[in-house]
């Protein structure tokens, strides 16, 4: 007997996740002896992050009191009444849905699914967190990507939306604050995608899961309470604002025209009862997150843009490397000058220096232009220890790779 080799699907092919890709060859590294340094991974909870003690203690009580069963199919009716009231708090009208999610990414990933048909596409930023063009490729949908303007701070290149507009065309998504660039969008900016979605009839995703992580005495502004009548699809979660990615806890509000987003508000319930429900006990930690304590984000945000400014001192100070200043999140995104791929660069980094960056044809990027990513949560010793093997080995690199980068 000779069984066949089982063949994978073809729309499996082209998902990749480049953040947990390069830890393939991270682990490798780390097998020599080498000390690593993880720069790669946006997760607090590694890091000198603690969740708020009363988040955890509404899990347990939850938990005590055994609701460990299915939830319902939209989530529990306290946590989806937090989340409105959140909506409100953010200026947002016409709110016609509210449901919990295993993650932001499971909402993202239903309401994409619920929208979006083979051959069809949505607009995705460039740069951009991966996890949307693992999502297109799983659909069969067309990558249709619009590139974030580095020169402008990273916001939106209105006229590059416009120009990738097409038939067939049926969101545009935003993240913002932007996961892997930090950057925080503008009014006029929101201003100007509401009116291109308005005039094309498109959904807009607005995702906004680090939107309580600024700097700068910045405040963040919800595109969906900007215009009651666009439709729009607002994501929020637990993850980051919170320190506990591990509760897989995530929400989506969706708002707009009531005739307009009907029916595509009972094709994602349709989704979401097939699936049964997110996690149960974790989502009575959602009341307590988003109305109780804050003293946990201000602490938060304080370490981070402490983190932020010593990632500006050392990056701009490498000759060859420039980074624009993020403004959120827990991210940055220096630009590497005089290289000829940064998958290359990244990949030699490791192996020689043990620091772990993601490379920035990972989250998307112009063509000609070379990033990588950073990770700005370790703590100022492991971050002044990394930059500074960077500004070793760059210089080094270019020295080595110097006749090929000139060839090229």
């Amino acid at each position: 007997m000779n069984p066949k080799k089982i063949i994978p699907a073809s729309r499996t092919e082209n998902i990749t996740y480049a953040v947990r890709d390069i830890v393939v060859l991270a682990n490798q590294v780390a097998k020599t002896g080498k000390q690593m340094l993880y720069l790669n991974v946006g997760d607090p909870n590694i890091f000198d992050f603690q969740p708020p003690e009363h988040l955890l203690n509404a899990t347990f009580d939850a938990m005590k009191k055994n609701y460990n069963g299915y939830a319902p199919s939209s989530g529990i009716q306290e946590a989806r009444d937090a989340v409105e009231r959140e909506a409100e708090r953010k200026g947002i009208k016409n709110v016609h849905d509210i449901f919990i999610t295993t993650g932001a990414s499971e909402a993202i990933d239903v309401c994409l699914t619920a929208l979006v048909n083979d051959g069809e596409n949505v607009l995705t930023p460039s740069p951009g967190y991966p996890l949307y063009t693992a999502i297109a490729s799983k659909l069969s949908m067309i990558e249709n990507p619009y590139y974030l303007s580095e020169e402008n701070g990273w916001l939106p290149d209105i006229d590059d939306i416009k120009s990738k507009i097409n038939k067939k065309t049926k969101a545009i998504i935003l993240i913002n604050p932007n996961n892997p660039t930090g950057s925080l969008y503008t009014l006029e900016n929101l201003r100007q995608i509401i009116d291109v979605a308005l005039e094309h009839d498109l959904v807009i995703f607005a995702d906004e899961i680090y939107d309580k992580l600024l700097f700068d005495g910045k405040k963040h502004v919800s595109i969906a309470s900007l215009n009651k009548d666009v439709s729009c699809v607002t994501f929020g979660g637990l993850s980051k604002n919170y320190m506990v990615p591990g509760f897989r806890i995530g929400w989506g509000i969706v708002s707009g025209i009531k005739e307009v987003v009907s029916d595509y508000i009972e094709a994602i319930n349709k989704i979401l009862r097939a699936r049964l429900s997110a996690n149960h006990p974790e989502q009575y930690a959602i009341k307590i997150s988003l109305e109780g304590d804050h003293s946990n984000l201000f602490e938060s945000n304080k370490k981070l843009e402490s983190r932020r400014n010593l990632t500006m001192e050392m990056l701009n100070s490498i000759e060859g490397i420039s980074c624009v200043k993020p403004e959120g999140a827990f991210y940055a995104f220096p630009r590497l000058h005089g290289i000829e791929s940064d998958a290359h660069f990244v990949a030699e980094l490791i192996k020689e220096t043990g620091v772990v960056v993601v490379p920035g044809n990972g989250f998307g990027q112009k063509p000609g232009t070379n990033h990588f990513r950073v990770v700005i949560l370790p703590n100022e010793q492991i971050l002044e220890k990394a930059y500074t093997a960077i500004t070793k080995f760059y210089q080094k690199y270019l020295n080595k790779y110097s006749e090929r980068i000139e060839a090229s």
